[in-house]
């Protein structure tokens, strides 16, 4: 046990220095962007009327104290940290006063509900029928199911999307073509509001389920496939146990190890397919609000949606670290 608990001080080590590199390589490319934020407010509040320049320049040093902009850049790294290490990325840009916090904090549900339930169903279904592939061989329908999984998996994501797009929205308009939930509906906990949730997630997350079930089936069948050759199975098989036994505990059971890890991998870095998801369908989540905050040079609220991303990606590799010595042995501590 001392030496899992080396282990795993060195592995949170780790996820501490990975999270700092990635947000301060993030804060520092967004920040010598030629976009100057208070310039771009001050020009936007200027059009709506003429403007003393005493009224101007007070306004331009208020809003550097509240952006964070003030001094070099050494400075503001350093009021960025103290910021960010609770929780606070300080007030939109582009949705003044908003805080960053709060509109994430909307925005987040609807991608990690879209995401997170299409990648378990893509992983649960790929596994299982490449599990089921991998194991019986012979079956021409397992084989014609490899042959369509093959034929999908290199295609990319967005091609995907915009012909599901054309077919169920304008070809047989059987889905909703954009949004979250139907116009002129207010949210709330009620069976018509979830329904409409619900009904308008099923083409972004039948777009997803398409493309990562395929990935998912032809590394199952892989490792299936290798491991039904290995010794202890074939004396299972020899010795009568159930076909079913074999093929659940023997076989998939030790296939399903790696896969797992392949699982977490996704699940922390589901922002990365929230940005074309989102942007395809018009979805209202994480990657919908990073496009218009890009576009509207908003690198507070780009600040605040990356370190996310960051941590969660991050944080995920560490539970996999964690993991791995007690779900196999066979790994080192060291």
């Amino acid at each position: 046990m001392h030496g899992y608990g080396s282990y795993v001080l060195k592995r949170v080590g780790q996820f501490v220095l990975v999270v700092f590199i990635g947000i301060s390589i993030t804060f520092f490319v967004t920040h010598l962007t030629p976009i100057d934020p208070v310039e771009t407010t001050i020009s936007a509040s200027a059009a709506f009327g003429s403007t003393s320049p005493e009224a101007i320049e007070m306004l331009r040093e208020s809003l550097r104290e509240l952006y964070g902009t003030e001094g070099g850049i050494v400075q503001q790294y350093v009021g960025f940290w103290s910021r960010v290490i609770v929780g606070d990325f300080g007030p939109s840009l582009s949705a003044f006063p908003t805080p960053v916090s709060e509109l994430i904090g909307r925005a987040l549900p609807w991608t990690i509900g879209l995401l997170v339930t299409a990648t378990l169903i893509a992983w649960v279904l790929g596994n299982f029928l490449g599990g089921l592939a991998g194991y019986y061989r012979s079956s021409r329908l397992l084989r014609l199911a490899g042959v369509i999984a093959m034929g999908l998996h290199p295609i990319p994501y967005y091609i995907v999307a915009f012909v599901i797009l054309i077919l169920f929205a304008f070809l047989w308009p059987v889905f909703p073509l954009s949004g979250g939930y139907r116009m002129n509906l207010a949210p709330g906990w009620n069976l018509e509001f979830i329904l409409s949730v619900i009904w308008h997630s099923i083409l972004p997350a039948l777009s997803l389920i398409v493309v990562g079930l395929g990935s998912w089936f032809m590394g199952m069948r892989a490792l299936v496939s290798n491991i039904v050759t290995e010794d202890y199975v074939q004396y299972a098989d020899l010795a009568g146990v159930p076909q079913n036994r074999v093929m659940t505990r023997y076989v998939m059971r030790n296939a399903l190890v790696p896969q797992l890890t392949g699982l977490a991998m996704s699940l922390g870095a589901i922002f990365n397919g929230a940005v074309i998801t989102e942007e395809v369908f018009g979805y209202p989540g994480v990657g919908a609000l990073l496009i218009d905050a890009v576009h509207a040079g908003d690198y507070s609220l780009v600040l605040g949606i990356t370190t996310i991303s960051i941590v969660s990606v991050a944080a995920a590799v560490l539970i996999i670290d964690l993991a791995y010595p007690l779900l196999d042995p066979r790994v080192r501590l060291g």
